[in-house]
């Protein structure tokens, strides 16, 4: 690392810590601080590090620091994604790719979720388990607070079941194409993850419960066409058709599925009465 480089890390670091709030990482602020922010003791301290080594960082006076002082630093100064990513690429190593599948959705898209009053949306991880969802989506599908991890994934209620009412996935008119489909993208999370012990231990359990998903699984297909419109099935109020649009949330290799009904519609008015009516099922059975 040469010394142009290091003095842009020392920079990087000291402007990260002059953001931070001591009350942000649970410090009293003292009567005598005049330093805006961190003091460098105190991120040395919040990092595992000594105070020697933080400040050699800071003033360009070390070289090449290890990815897990790099982590501990990320961790110090509350780095996001992107500040963690551009603080390995200044240290001169870049960050490892992650062993599995993010299941950490950004706030902002959890908040993005609530903000969609008429409209049912969910987040599922590279392995089609939905780790995030509003409310109009629970009352759309299931409610998905009430199931374990395991029975949050789409690819085991597609393929494994339990198939509420005698139904595939919610009854969903592409159920087929859907459990097509995810088995396709599995393979692709599989080969990005080879080494996951979830990743490898849920194509196992397919592979074992599903001659459908072990067919699928065999041709060695990686896409499929999605399914822009469908219907659900819905024990309560009956079909609902809707639009499907998949956006992809790449930095955490995940996808935000929103589901809309066209305005006017008598979908529209099942997924208002749906808004109401919540996860009860009116006495319908589960």
């Amino acid at each position: 690392m040469n010394r142009r480089v290091r003095r842009e890390l020392g920079d990087f670091l000291r402007s990260r810590r002059e953001r931070i709030v001591p009350a942000d990482v649970g410090l009293p602020a003292g009567p005598r601080r005049r330093t805006p922010g961190l003091r460098r003791e105190e991120v040395a301290q919040l990092a595992f590090i000594s105070t020697e080594y933080y400040t050699r960082l800071e003033q360009a006076r070390a070289s090449h620091p290890s990815r897990e002082v790099l982590a501990q630093l990320a961790r110090a100064l509350r780095l996001s994604d992107t500040e963690r990513d551009h603080l390995h690429q200044l240290a001169g190593a870049p960050p490892l790719p992650p062993p599995g599948p993010s299941r950490e959705v950004r706030q902002s898209i959890v908040d993005l979720l609530h903000r969609l009053p008429g409209a049912a949306a969910i987040v599922i991880s590279a392995t089609y388990e939905v780790i995030a969802w509003n409310d109009l989506a629970a009352a759309l599908m299931e409610d998905f607070s009430a199931l374990s991890r395991q029975d949050r994934n789409f690819l085991r209620r597609a393929f494994l079941g339990p198939y509420r009412h005698g139904r595939r996935l919610y009854g969903v008119s592409d159920a087929d194409s859907f459990a097509r489909t995810s088995a396709q993208h599995l393979r692709a999370a599989a080969a990005r993850y080879p080494t996951d012990p979830e990743v490898t231990g849920l194509v196992k359990e397919l592979l074992a419960g599903s001659e459908e998903f072990a067919r699928i699984w065999a041709a060695h297909d990686v896409t499929a066409r999605p399914t822009p419109c469908k219907t659900f099935a819905h024990p309560v109020v009956g079909p609902i058709s809707v639009n499907c649009d998949v956006l992809d949330l790449t930095d955490r290799d995940q996808q935000l599925l929103i589901y809309t009904a066209p305005p006017g519609s008598s979908s529209e008015e099942a997924l208002r009465l749906l808004s109401v009516v919540g996860t009860q099922r009116m006495g319908v059975p589960g």
